[in-house]
């Protein structure tokens, strides 16, 4: 939900209490459409559909095309659908809209808490430069500490969610001293750029964009805090029924990947045509991204368990789970 945690405006209390009505209820559909078993969705045997968001080896693979050539051979298309941001993504997983998809470290955390039907396929290596909090260039804030009372934009059970929990922690200042302000990336640069939050936590390529183009100052990254894995999932369902194709899928990723860590400048030259940036921004973004999918591991999935219990302790997931129960490797074969 595109707004911040700040009071309801000042109504007649017969009207705040319809809109606290609404509220309730727009927020159980959004959870009640988490809850809705992947498996309710038909298999379509002739067509993988994937969601990506702009960055990274599912924004190349698009764009090079090698899966579409891997799969003609079984028959099987690919459509693609692009996603705002990871929470989005998920939805459209569990609802069966999408069979694969990959987004950051925190909102599958958000989406099995809510009872979404995932697994977890794969990740990429840690890029924890990926991923900051900006200020404006000459805001008066100056360390993280500084953050106290102040208004931050962030995507709500996105992966700079974690970020900001653990940067906070570190400075030593509760999440609840500060205000949270959820904004999806566009609707969050609009409000950096014009005043109304005094800090912006985001991703890339977001994050290059308001650093060359809005001059932001970052006033840190997740470097010496978290991981910021991106993860490779796949509806449960699809996993089970099509295990040979995820497995091509992180293959395909895995030879794409040591491409583009060998060709950087060609890897952004195709990234800067489909993400519609300037060669500026994709070149600071793509010298931060990470190359080399690969399955997840043991190690990996514990490290999503301690953010799962920090989400947990804090109250931002409605009960605990056990990420393991989302490894692609128990599903039932």
């Amino acid at each position: 939900m595109n707004a911040s945690q700040n009071s309801l405006p000042t109504l007649p209390n017969r009207a705040r209490r319809l809109l606290q009505v609404a509220l309730v209820a727009a927020v159980g559909l959004f959870y009640a459409l988490l809850a809705t078993p992947a498996g309710a969705q038909s298999i379509n045997p002739k067509q993988l559909r994937i969601g990506y968001q702009k960055y990274g080896t599912l924004t190349l693979l698009k764009a090079r095309g090698t899966l579409e050539q891997r799969l003609a051979p079984l028959g099987i298309g690919v459509k693609w659908t692009e996603f705002p941001a990871g929470p989005q993504l998920l939805e459209g997983l569990n609802v069966g809209s999408i069979d694969f998809g990959t987004v950051g470290e925190a909102p599958p955390i958000f989406a099995q808490a809510a009872g979404a039907q995932l697994a977890y396929i794969g990740n990429e290596p840690p890029a924890p430069a990926a991923e900051a909090i900006v200020v404006s260039r000459n805001s008066a804030i100056q360390r993280v500490a500084d953050l106290r009372g102040k208004r931050v934009a962030l995507n709500k059970g996105s992966n700079v969610h974690y970020l900001l929990v653990r940067l906070l922690e570190k400075a030593g200042v509760p999440y609840s001293e500060i205000q949270p302000v959820y904004l999806a990336p566009a609707d969050a640069r609009a409000a950096f750029e014009r005043g109304a939050v005094d800090a912006w936590v985001i991703w890339d390529p977001f994050l290059a964009a308001a650093q060359v183009q809005l001059n932001a100052r970052v006033l840190a990254d997740g470097r010496n805090v978290v991981s910021n894995h991106q993860f490779y999932l796949a509806s449960r369902a699809y996993a089970q029924a099509r295990p040979d194709v995820v497995k091509l899928i992180l293959d395909e990723l895995a030879a794409l990947g040591a491409w583009a860590e060998k060709n950087p400048k060609a890897a952004s030259s195709v990234l800067t045509t489909e993400l519609g940036l300037e060669p500026a921004v994709v070149d600071l973004a793509v010298a931060r991204f990470a190359y080399g999918a690969k399955p997840v591991t043991p190690e990996v999935l514990a490290e999503q368990q301690r953010i799962a219990d920090v989400f947990h302790g804090l109250k931002l997931i409605p009960k605990a789970i056990q990420v393991a129960d989302a490894s692609w490797r128990q599903a039932p074969r």
